[in-house]
C-alpha cells in the first residue's frame, strides 16, 4: 500500500462521508481522521485484500465511534451538501428528479441508507459492504432490499401525484 493507492480512494470516501455526516466540514474531518488512522495502521493492511474496503471500514468505524457527537451537531445544523466534485450537465427535469431521489435517500433509516450508498453509489458488493459495516451478509442484503423497496414506493407515490399540469388562470391540459 502506497500513498498513491490511498489517494485514489479519497473522492469516494468523501462522498460516503458527506452522506453519513450531512455536513461538508464534518465529512472532511471524518475523511482526514480516516486517512490518519490508515497511515498510522498501515502495517495492519493485508496485501492482497481490497484497500477500498479496508478504508471504508476505517471510515465507517470512525463515524460510528463518534455518532453521538455527530448527531448532536447535526440537529443543530441540518445543512446537506450533495456536491461531491462530480459535475453533470443536467436538464431541469433531471435536476428535479435528482433532488427527489436524494431527499428520498435522506429519509431512509440510517441502516438502510448506509447500505444503499455503499452498494448503489460507491459500487461495493454486498460482501464488501458487510465487511465495512461489520454485519452479516444476509443483514446487508435485507437492508439493501428494504431500502430499495422504500425508494421504489416513494418514486411511485411521487409520480402518481403529478398527473396533470394546471395553467394559472386557465384549465387543465390533458393529453392522450
Amino acid at each position: 500500500m502506497t500513498s498513491l493507492d490511498v489517494v485514489a480512494h479519497i473522492q469516494r470516501l468523501r462522498r460516503y462521508a458527506r452522506f453519513l455526516c450531512r455536513n461538508t466540514a464534518d465529512a472532511d474531518d471524518l475523511v482526514q481522521d480516516t486517512l490518519v488512522k490508515a497511515i498510522a495502521r498501515a502495517e495492519l493492511f493485508r496485501p492482497g485484500t481490497d484497500l477500498r474496503v479496508w478504508l471504508f471500514a476505517i471510515l465507517h468505524n470512525t463515524f460510528v465511534s463518534g455518532t453521538r457527537s455527530y448527531e448532536r451537531r447535526q440537529r443543530a445544523s441540518s445543512s446537506f451538501n450533495h456536491d461531491d466534485g462530480v459535475r453533470i450537465e443536467a436538464t431541469q427535469d433531471t435536476h428535479v428528479e435528482l433532488g427527489r431521489v436524494l431527499k428520498a435517500v435522506d429519509r431512509l433509516p440510517d441502516d438502510q441508507r448506509r447500505v444503499i450508498l455503499l452498494v448503489s453509489v460507491d459500487g461495493l458488493t454486498t460482501d464488501e459492504a458487510a465487511v465495512v459495516l461489520d454485519l452479516p451478509v444476509g443483514t446487508v442484503r435485507s437492508r439493501l432490499a428494504r431500502g430499495r423497496e422504500t425508494l421504489r414506493r416513494v418514486a411511485r407515490r411521487d409520480s402518481a401525484g403529478t398527473s396533470a399540469l394546471r395553467l394559472v388562470g386557465g384549465h387543465d391540459v390533458q393529453t392522450g
